[in-house]
């Protein structure tokens, strides 16, 4: 059996808070793609924060967010996020109490190594990067993902500061909802089975991903992680273990295949149960496209000399591609993330049941001008944060969302109009 330490367990600790009535924090948002502004327009309709600061190496797209919500709350600015002294400079400047790192996860070490140095709450919705085994690896795992984070758990615990990592959709509701499971629904687990499926269309497009085709490559491309209590964490190739899994609200059936994902190194740490995985709904041409990018080398992030200016393939490919943050008007359907429990409910009866979520695109175009990926990311973060500024969460040292009670979390996310659901298939 292998023995896995929580890191550090919630504690006493809260955010730091201004005085008054109401608790309100000061945030930082680094990132203004597509997550970065769905997250500003969920929390404009907010009250639990003081300011909040928007910033990217690209100074115009804070500045039109900034005008386009007409809320002197927030703040435009210009970071460089590969910078971690230029991070935690601004983190001073802003005053900021909290930060949300909303950037590909390719910046997450400077990022967090700046709040830890300024002192502040660190929440991010994709922890630090993998790097497969030198020699097996689709067997073994090398650098997991959130490895660079977790080993300085302890340092962040000593200093009573709280680093919430993996606290998006999927990584973060997912996890709050296997949590909820553990503690509500079941007496035994034996899987915890991560499933996310779509029926989205974009119109006028041959390819368009819904989502940062950066971070897909990485997880899509890497080995994926499984996690089994016997053996611990290991790999498989890419694309394995095909499933057809019947999503609820109308979706219906996607081929579902292993992806590597955060949740499978979250969830054993502090939940009981005997194995992990996480399956995306890729589709057989997504696969092929994404297959074809690696066999080119377009998938590399290793910077090339082409006609005397040095770039990354991967970054070609996601400069050629549409940003998925404007995508929202040519698309339709729905978006579900979700995660199957299997094991014995508190009855003692075998159960499975599956804890979603799901967002017509149409509904949050329509409600936040938001496009349904983007937005089911950020008001992840955003729900975090507002338990977190009322003391509702509270914890030190880097900490996954199974980390904390999930019924404050779910509570709050219906509050916020945007409630899961619980279906309970055959056992």
């Amino acid at each position: 059996m292998v023995e896995i330490a929580a890191s550090v367990a919630p504690s006493a600790r809260r955010l730091t808070v201004r005085s008054g009535r109401t608790p309100r924090v000061r945030i930082l948002v680094v990132g203004t793609g597509g997550v970065g502004s769905a997250f500003a327009g969920i929390a404009r309709r907010r009250t639990f924060f003081e300011h909040c600061a928007l910033a990217d190496y690209d100074p115009v797209r804070p500045e039109e967010l900034v005008a386009t919500l007409d809320d002197g709350r927030f703040s435009a600015h210009t970071v460089d996020a590969s910078s971690r002294e230029t991070v935690a400079s601004l983190i001073r400047e802003t005053r900021a109490d909290a930060v949300l790192n909303a950037v590909d996860p390719l910046f997450n070490e400077p990022i967090f190594d700046a709040c830890y140095e300024a002192g502040v709450t660190y929440l991010d919705m994709a922890m630090t990067l993998s790097e497969p085994h030198a020699e097996r690896p689709f067997s073994e795992t090398g650098i997991k993902l959130g490895d660079y984070q977790f080993e300085r758990a302890d340092a962040w615990a000593a200093k009573e500061q709280l680093a919430l990592v993996g606290i998006g959709i999927e990584p973060g509701a997912a996890d709050v909802f296997a949590r909820y499971a553990a503690d509500h629904l079941f007496s035994e687990i034996d899987e915890i089975g991560v499933r996310d499926g779509a029926n989205l269309v974009v119109e006028g497009y041959d390819f368009a991903p819904t989502f940062s085709i950066w971070t897909t490559i990485e997880e899509c491309l890497n080995p994926p992680v499984i996690w089994e209590k016997e053996r611990g964490w290991y790999t498989t190739e890419p694309f394995s273990e095909p499933e057809v899994f019947d999503f609820p609200e109308g979706i219906g059936p996607v081929e579902c295949v292993n992806v590597e994902h955060e949740e499978v190194l979250l969830v054993p740490r502090w939940v009981d149960c005997n194995r992990v995985t996480f399956k995306y709904g890729l589709g057989d041409e997504f696969i092929e496209v994404l297959k074809t990018l690696h066999k080119l080398g377009l998938d590399s992030k290793e910077r090339l000399r082409v006609k005397g200016v040095e770039v990354a393939p991967r970054d070609v490919v996601a400069a050629a591609l549409p940003n998925p943050a404007t995508l929202g008007g040519r698309m339709s359907g729905k978006t579900c993330a979700g995660t199957l429990v299997s094991g014995l409910g508190t009855d003692g009866a075998p159960r499975r049941t599956y804890l979603y979520h799901v967002v017509d695109n149409e509904w949050s175009m329509r409600e936040y001008g938001a496009q349904a990926v983007v937005w089911q990311t950020a008001i992840n973060p955003a729900v975090a944060l507002e338990l977190l500024a009322s003391g509702s969460w509270e914890g030190a040292g880097v900490l996954g969302p199974e980390a904390f009670d999930p019924l404050p979390f779910l509570d709050l996310l219906r509050e916020y109009g945007a409630p899961h659901g619980v279906l309970d298939l055959p056992a």
